[in-house]
């Protein structure tokens, strides 16, 4: 018995051994690139570009990898940039992802890097900024890998690095974002096994990593209803067929979509109307209004039973009226849910513990926002989960969020993106085997 045991030490010592010097040297190496990452993310703050747009992002990311000797490519889906590492030990191929562009957002907050940047965005002047964390999401991939070619002999397999285009949407009649990558062939040559991506979350505390196992970010489409009446003198209704009010209607028993036919008890939906449009002058009853609106669903079920409802409820409603109503759903803007693969995430939790600590990987609900890493998710098993970036003793409910002019991102937080990212990948081989 104690020579068998004595066997044992002997043979998982070693392991342990290397286990632990594998954690202490990717701190060693976030460590030391964590001033890097902060000043490539100050850098690309101050220089924002729009989707599609991306040049000086591009050339910024292409000139690093190519500098750690990975394998680059540029011009992936209008400007995308992708890296490979062949690491020192046979295993799976692993990607991980960040997205590169702003919004048409003018920036108000005081920092000193704080973007002046404009563009013109669907034919208006508009200042620019990075209002949803996209400038961290590429510095801190950058620093993961500076951190993994550093480690290149300890890395199992291949790591291909993606840095996409117009997460936020391409430009009017242009194709971009994840779907164009993966149209040409970003998960091939090598075929990807795993991909695995983070997200900045202002309002979430900094230490914490936030996930949830299967929807975690809703399917997210835009709408238009076009309502055909009769034109009519304001002051005769009755001659004709009021279309802003049978669109008023519509807007109003939508409402009964999530309300009336949706568990909300397993998952959330939204059918919100943003835009209406019709007449140009007060006295007369115009012939056609034009709706314009976002569905948001957490499963494929709820959204085939949501578009059926829409159609169903305008068109009816419509007809109830003596108008017509046209349904265009999805309309021009579309990405599924956003799926963490189950046994993946229950496989990469221990990562994230080590990554964060225990207490600080925490369950939270879906969320209504939708991103298009939904894209790469469908296609191979994928992670995504969300790194808070909120300054400790920063009430949330005060703090600016996403998509906003004032929003802020605590610096502290992009070491724990480095950590987890570089863990995910080095772990991945371990936990897809079932091993601790």
């Amino acid at each position: 018995m104690m020579r068998t045991l004595l066997y044992s030490v002997l043979l998982t010592g070693p392991l342990l051994a290397q286990g632990q010097q594998d954690s202490v040297k990717v701190n060693k190496l976030v460590n030391g690139v964590e001033s890097k990452v902060i000043a490539w993310r100050r850098d690309l703050h101050q220089h924002p570009e729009l989707g599609n747009r991306e040049t000086r992002t591009a050339e910024i990311v292409a000139k690093h990898l190519r500098a750690l000797g990975l394998d680059v490519t540029t011009g992936v889906g209008k400007t995308g940039v992708v890296g490979i590492l062949k690491g020192g030990q046979s295993g799976p191929v692993v990607a991980l992802r960040a997205d590169m562009d702003a919004l048409p957002v003018t920036e108000r907050t005081n920092l000193p890097f704080a973007s002046t940047a404009t563009a013109t965005y669907n034919g208006n002047q508009t200042g620019v900024m990075h209002a949803c964390g996209h400038d961290a999401h590429v510095s801190i991939l950058m620093g993961v890998a500076e951190v993994l070619t550093s480690m290149k002999q300890q890395v199992r397999g291949t790591v291909k690095f993606i840095f996409q285009p117009a997460e936020e949407g391409a430009p009017a009649g242009e194709e971009g974002g994840a779907k164009l990558m993966i149209k040409e062939g970003v998960l091939q040559s090598p075929q990807v096994e795993a991909i695995f991506g983070l997200h900045m979350a202002a309002l979430t505390p900094t230490g914490q990593i936030t996930y949830r196992p299967a929807g975690t970010m809703a399917s997210a489409c835009d709408l238009k209803i076009t309502v055909m009446g009769k034109s009519s003198h304001g002051a005769f209704p009755w001659g004709g067929v009021d279309p802003i009010l049978v669109a008023s209607q519509i807007v109003v028993n939508l409402q009964s979509i999530v309300s009336r036919n949706l568990n909300v008890t397993e998952n959330a939906g939204v059918v919100s109307i943003g835009s209406i449009n019709g007449g140009n002058r007060y006295n007369i009853i115009p012939e056609k209004v034009e709706m314009l609106g976002t569905v948001r669903a957490l499963s494929p079920e709820d959204e085939k039973m949501i578009f059926e409802k829409i159609k169903l409820i305008a068109t009816k409603t419509a007809e109830a009226a003596g108008a017509t109503a046209t349904v265009e759903v999805p309309f021009s803007v579309y990405n599924p849910v956003n799926f963490n693969n189950v046994a993946l995430t229950n496989q990469m939790l221990p990562s994230l513990r080590r990554s964060a600590g225990e207490s600080n990987v925490v369950l939270v609900p879906a969320q209504t926002i939708g991103e298009d890493f939904a894209w790469f998710a469908q296609e191979v098993p994928g992670l995504f989960i969300f790194l808070g970036a909120l300054p400790p003793g920063t009430d949330p409910k005060k703090a600016a969020p996403h998509h906003t002019a004032e929003f802020f991102l605590d610096e502290s937080s992009f070491k724990l993106g480095v950590k987890a990212l570089t863990n995910l990948v080095l772990d991945y081989p371990n936990a897809k085997a079932g091993k601790k």
